[in-house]
């Protein structure tokens, strides 16, 4: 081809290829909204904002908001989202194009995006520690198995609104939500005799009587939910066998008619094998999806994009599940609310009752409070008239609870006078033995273990480890060094010879020290200075066991305790009994000391090394008596006292999920009960005063919760048992089975001391100068107030606390996070930790 016969041809065919750099090297920009806006994954507080880059001509397919993407931020690849993509930046220079895009999955819906944003703001978090917990991490095979584009198109299912009634998608949008669609109405009012929603309720369960019909207001929460309407509601359970999955089930199923998806949190996995087989049985195969943390990063990502692709409109799981990215959200319920698995463990801190009211808020979509106690958050939504009470009358929830008898009733102390003082008196003895006539028995031990708390025998001190720390910073090793060369360092009593402050020779090995060590049951623990063979331990049948904290934790009574023969561990061992000498000012550990069995000798529950030796530093004696008593030693004694019945035990070690109806006892820490079918024959609550004398604000509230848990797993009008002072509130609340009283109590009681949720509160919590460094620099509200800086524990640490009224917490955060914010961005070293009403403020 000529010269000439190039100008003939067209512009395009003699033009070179297009690249994606130009002749000089500069990008080509995508030819529409070249601009993305990316959070990039930093925590840094004073970088908690969208960074713009510029999107290459050959990422423009690719780049869609809500995708993960590598950019370069201050000289380093990073990961980040992309939250939108827009014409024009407001920066002025030079923008960095984006090094490429990770997945083309747009994980980050718009919905999500602008919570995660929202709970930053509440909690004083920045949003990349949001999404950190909204956005599972990425699995690519799972992701690969099924690309968005290969998606089989969904099918008109079940839970597809009528022809009758427009779809989702045909509204224009939600209409401002009124009082009375919020509200839950009485029964029967507004109800259509030929809605959708009735007529498939008549079809789906025709002849099935549903668990909402025990609630006078029940059936009206049920219907609003099918017609798209957004009530919000607190909800007292009724006890008994049937439990609250049901009912849960019930809800979704109504909501899922009404074209809309529903969020279900509860806190552990039990709880979500729970819901996931009646979700199973009633929603039917395909229509859910459970969500924890224990499936595998392959099968939770397989899950979730489930949920995201909307091949699923329903989900169950604990509080990760809070941020299901549900298309049309239409319910979002909690179950057990006070539980405090509900608090993320992450910053920053959210819980998952907030989040969800904060999602029900933004989407405007239903809300449900659940649980057989009532918090005095809840309370305080039904006070404020933001939810509505669903309670069942009271004649109903006489038939179903069950009979609830104190130990320290006038009538069974004069009966029995060693009941002042034993952990387990006759009354409960009773009840076991009755129970177990007629099924399995539960028994709810508040601490796990064996013996996690010891005390000295003599002077009841509590026993605490005694051996120096297992590492100290180098600058301490020098300073504690001898300062006479060659000096014999300073010996630990009872070490050596001599005589011990108790008047005890001190001359004793690992073996003997632990001789005549008192155990839980009164009885010395002989640790053999030879090899010898154990002696069974002697049974415990039909004895009181003392336990409460004047006695020490004692078992009282002829063969109560267990003799109990730990190892020869003597000083200088492997086994880091420890006895051996120690120089002078050395810092010493100062953990509490606990047994992890019968046959074993002390050992110290913060660096975990064994103490053989221990004598008490007050008092000089070597004897040591349980102060608590753990879910292991109660199931031992137990096994002793019933010999033919079968012990189970559900705790850390393992989680019961369900129990047989056949006669066994089943010892459980509080949150660990598992199920019985048909219901459990009797009860007994253990150790009332380990729960009710706890420092904590939500002690009495927390109490009334655990022993409602467990109370709510009895057949109706079965007995239990429960070890506490009928004058408390928190057992009265129990014998009425009244928990909306103490619930409104508790909340009066709050607002007169201003404390959470009356008040909005926050926490400082870092070294002393960092502290008050924080404190005098934050612009916090007028109206707010300061207490403290006070020490934490001997860490070193100190807290100081930050209150407002309710109407301030939005100031208080932007305060607390700007005050963040300027610390991080002057790289100050030391790291203050905020925390916007925390469970633990006693």
């Amino acid at each position: 081809m000529t010269h000439s016969d190039d100008a003939l041809l067209p512009l395009d065919a003699v033009r070179p290829p297009a690249s994606s750099k130009d002749t000089k090297g500069a990008v080509v920009p995508a030819p529409e909204r070249p601009v993305a806006r990316v959070v990039v994954d930093s925590p840094l507080p004073h970088l908690d904002r969208p960074f713009d880059y510029l999107v290459p001509a050959a990422m423009h397919e690719a780049a869609q908001p809500g995708v993960r993407v590598r950019v370069r931020f201050a000289g380093k690849l990073i990961d980040g989202f992309l939250l939108e993509r827009v014409d024009e930046s407001d920066h002025e220079g030079k923008l960095t194009p984006l090094e490429r895009v990770v997945s083309p999955e747009q994980v980050l819906t718009p919905e999500i995006a602008g919570l995660a944003r929202a709970v930053a703001d509440r909690y004083a978090g920045t949003l990349t520690d949001v999404l950190r917990l909204a956005v599972p991490p990425r699995h690519a095979k799972a992701e690969a198995e099924l690309p968005p584009s290969e998606l089989p198109p969904s099918e008109p299912s079940s839970s597809e609104p009528s022809s009758s009634e427009p779809s989702p998608s045909e509204r224009s949008g939600p209409a401002p939500a009124t009082d009375e669609e919020n509200a839950v109405v009485a029964p029967g009012a507004g109800e259509d005799a030929g809605s959708p929603g009735e007529s498939r309720e008549a079809e789906a369960g025709e002849g099935r009587r549903s668990a909402w019909d025990a609630y006078p207001t029940g059936a009206s929460f049920l219907d609003a939910l099918r017609h798209g309407r957004t009530p919000r509601a607190v909800w007292s359970a009724l006890p008994g066998a049937t439990g609250w999955a049901g009912a849960m089930a019930e809800a979704v199923l109504a909501t899922l008619d009404g074209g809309k998806g529903a969020v279900v949190v509860v806190p552990d996995g039990k709880d979500v094998a729970l819901a996931d087989a009646e979700f199973e049985r009633l929603l039917g195969p395909g229509r859910h999806v459970a969500l924890t943390a224990d499936l595998g990063p392959a099968e939770r990502y397989r899950r979730w994009l489930k949920v995201l692709r909307g091949q699923v409109r329903a989900v169950v799981g604990t509080r990760a599940a809070m941020f299901a990215p549900v298309a049309d959200l239409g319910l979002v319920a909690i179950w057990d609310d006070g539980d405090d698995l509900h608090a993320e463990r992450l910053a920053p801190y959210p819980h998952a009752r907030e989040v969800l009211g904060l999602r029900a808020l933004r989407t405007d979509a239903a809300m449900l409070i659940g649980g057989y106690a009532r918090t005095a958050e809840a309370t305080q939504l039904i006070a404020t008239r933001w939810a509505r009470p669903i309670v069942a009358a009271r004649t109903v929830i006489r038939g179903l609870a069950p009979r609830v008898r104190p130990a320290g009733e006038d009538a069974e102390l004069a009966k029995d006078q060693a009941a002042r003082q034993a952990r387990l008196p006759s009354l409960a003895w009773r009840a076991l033995r009755q129970g177990l006539e007629s099924g399995p028995v539960l028994v709810q031990v508040p601490r796990r273990g064996y013996l996690p708390a010891l005390a000295c025998g003599h002077c009841r001190a509590p026993a605490r480890c005694v051996l120096p720390p297992t590492r100290i910073a180098p600058h301490l090793a020098a300073t504690l060094a001898p300062a006479v060369p060659g000096a014999a360092p300073q010996s630990r009593p009872g070490a050596h010879g001599g005589a011990g402050p108790h008047g005890m020779p001190e001359t004793r090995d690992g073996a003997e020290a632990l001789n005549g060590m008192t155990a839980a049951g009164g009885v010395p623990l002989r640790l053999p200075v030879a090899a010898a063979t154990p002696m069974p331990g002697t049974p415990m049948l039909g004895t009181a066991m003392s336990g409460s904290p004047a006695s020490g934790g004692v078992m009282a009574g002829a063969g109560a305790g267990v003799q109990s023969y730990g190892h020869d561990v003597t000083a200088g061992s492997p086994e880091g009994s420890g006895t051996g000498a120690y120089a002078a000012g050395e810092p010493l550990c100062h953990g509490p000391l606990a047994l992890r069995a019968g046959h074993a000798a002390p050992y110290c529950r913060w660096c975990g090394r064994v103490d053989a030796g221990w004598r008490c530093p007050s008092c000089g004696s070597p004897r040591l008596r349980a102060v608590v008593t753990g879910a292991r030693r109660t199931a031992e004694e137990l096994g002793r006292a019933f010999p033919s019945v079968q012990v189970r035990t559900s705790g850390r070690d393992g989680v019961l999920a369900r129990v047989p109806a056949a006669r066994a006892l089943v010892v459980a820490t509080p949150g660990a009960e598992p199920v019985a079918e048909g219901g459990y024959a009797a009860a007994v609550l253990l150790d009332g005063w380990a729960l009710l004398g706890r420092a904590d604000l939500r002690a009495g509230e927390e109490t009334v919760r655990r022993w409602m848990n467990a109370a709510a797993l009895l057949r109706p009008s079965a007995e239990l048992v429960v070890l506490g002072d009928a004058g408390l509130p928190a057992v009265q609340a129990l014998l009425r089975w009244d928990p909306i009283t103490h619930a409104e109590r508790e909340l009066g009681d709050r607002a007169e001391l201003g404390f959470p949720p009356a008040v909005r509160m926050a926490t400082l919590t870092g070294s002393p100068g960092a502290v008050r460094q924080m404190l005098d620099e934050v612009r916090l509200p007028p109206d707010a107030q300061v207490l403290g800086p006070v020490p934490v524990d001997e860490s070193g640490l100190e807290r100081a606390m930050i209150r407002v009224r309710r109407g301030g917490g939005a100031a208080l955060s932007a305060a607390l996070k700007g005050a963040s914010g300027v610390r991080a961005a002057r790289k100050t070293p030391d790291v203050v930790r905020v925390s916007v009403d925390p469970l633990d403020l006693i």
